[in-house]
């Protein structure tokens, strides 16, 4: 089953990617929709951003980047759990963004 996922990104991973500003990113995503999913095609089509939401060794999490799913945080998801079906449909976006810390 292939799913076609709309991805929102960081104007800091758009640029790294070399998209614009305007540019939306529609993924097909094979098997299961899931962050570990959105995140290996990401890699493939734009391969600049390898490394830069989670380790490329452990596949965990960057610790300043969070993914959304439905107005819902699911970075703390294991990488391999299914994502909302509105997502997996392609209604609602699967968002990430970089986390801000301070005060």
């Amino acid at each position: 089953m292939t799913a076609t996922i709309h991805v929102e990104l960081p104007a800091s991973l758009r640029q790294l990617a070399q998209l614009s500003f305007d540019t939306e990113i529609d993924l097909a995503v094979i098997g299961t929709a899931s962050i570990g999913a959105v995140l290996e095609s990401l890699e493939a089509r734009y391969p600049a951003l390898r490394g830069t939401m989670r380790d490329q060794d452990s596949k965990r999490r960057r610790p300043f980047i969070r993914f959304f799913a439905c107005q819902k945080d699911v970075s703390h998801q294991a990488a391999d759990a299914p994502l909302p079906r509105a997502v997996a449909e392609g209604r609602e976006p699967f968002i990430i963004i970089g986390a801000i810390a301070g005060g």
